[in-house]
């Protein structure tokens, strides 16, 4: 299709329309006050579900929201408030708390049913731009959500408003998750199905390394060690004794720092410069359990043990993640993918 607008700068409009969505964050974001926490409280201390409803592209925004709070902890669905006038009013509860959607306030299809909600015993909240609007006045609770324009050239099609309600929705979401101290293995709960779920529920044993393992012994020279480090392909090898007893370890890390402070001695025994004591992983612990000790200290790979000190294996952050599978029994071989 030709252009008919002779318009040729399209990455200057593309972020033109994102710096638009970032003011109107930027506004939003201002906006928040006591409101927001009253609505988070009602949310959090809710002994039924979070219902969401709207029409248009609040209601496609509803809907995201809805799944979000329903994989975090809080359970939520997505009622279309037409169908709630029709019969499906029938799903709500007294304890339950209706995040009501809609940027002008004025949506003749939601403001209908929220006096029926209230009735029903439901807490009404309202997400709008217009806090004088009927939904605002109809609600128990208003969240104001104005953006100062839309990206779109003609101010009409919903862009930063859109933007702006997703992103309170992850705001209200997030902070459910820290009110309820929702962790990785409830995580796991909600998502089985997910492969990274899958993957942290399960024991590090079952993705560790076994094979041809980067090993040396404490009296071999720091050459032999690297030459076995840059085999391994790992980043790591793993220093042991005569009973296979973990010792310490060796990264490519600790090879830079020798490298810039002038210290890598080929003669010396890898003994006098690996790191003793080296963080593990315990054969036995689960994937989540690994992952966030490895997050926490920011390390790549660790060494697997056994109950009584002997390496068993080596995991790596991708085996963790999934991020394809890793084969280096030959040195030569590297991530796949």
């Amino acid at each position: 299709m030709t252009c008919t607008t002779g318009r040729t700068d399209w990455l200057n409009l593309a972020c033109e329309v994102l710096d638009i969505e970032i003011q109107g964050l930027s506004a939003v974001k201002g906006q928040l006050g006591e409101s927001f926490v009253q609505a988070l409280t009602a949310m959090a201390e809710c002994s039924g579900r979070v219902v969401i409803t709207g029409v248009g592209k609040s209601g496609l925004v509803g809907r995201k929201i809805a799944a979000t709070l329903s994989s975090t902890g809080t359970p939520a669905f997505f009622l279309h408030p037409v169908e709630g006038a029709h019969g499906d009013m029938g799903m709500i509860r007294k304890e339950d708390v209706v995040i009501a959607m809609s940027n002008s306030g004025g949506t003749d299809e939601v403001n209908t049913i929220i006096p029926v909600l209230q009735s029903l015993g439901a807490t009404v909240i309202a997400m709008t731009s217009n806090t004088a609007s009927a939904m605002a006045q109809l609600s128990d609770i208003t969240i104001q959500v104005r953006v100062p324009r839309e990206a779109c050239a003609l101010g009409l099609a919903p862009t930063a408003s859109t933007t702006a309600q997703l992103a309170v929705g992850d705001a209200l979401a997030v902070c459910l998750m820290e009110w309820k101290s929702f962790g990785k293995d409830d995580f796991k709960k909600f998502h089985p199905g997910g492969t990274l779920g899958q993957r942290l529920a399960i024991c590090v044993d079952q993705l560790m390394h076994t094979d041809n393992l980067p090993s040396v012994r404490e009296h071999v020279s720091l050459t032999t060690a690297l030459e076995v480090l840059n085999e391994g392909g790992l980043g790591l090898v793993t220093i042991v004794d005569a009973a296979r007893i973990l010792k310490g370890v060796f990264s490519d890390g600790d090879v830079r720092r020798l490298v810039c402070d002038n210290a890598l001695d080929g003669d010396q025994t890898i003994s006098e410069v690996m790191t003793t004591s080296p963080r593990r992983a315990v054969a036995g612990d689960s994937s989540a359990h690994v992952l966030d000790v490895m997050e926490r200290n920011e390390i790549t790979v660790l060494p697997v043990v056994g109950d009584d000190g002997t390496l068993a294996g080596m995991i790596h952050l991708h085996d963790l993640l999934g991020k394809g599978e890793l084969r280096f029994s030959n040195g030569r071989d590297r991530e796949a993918g």
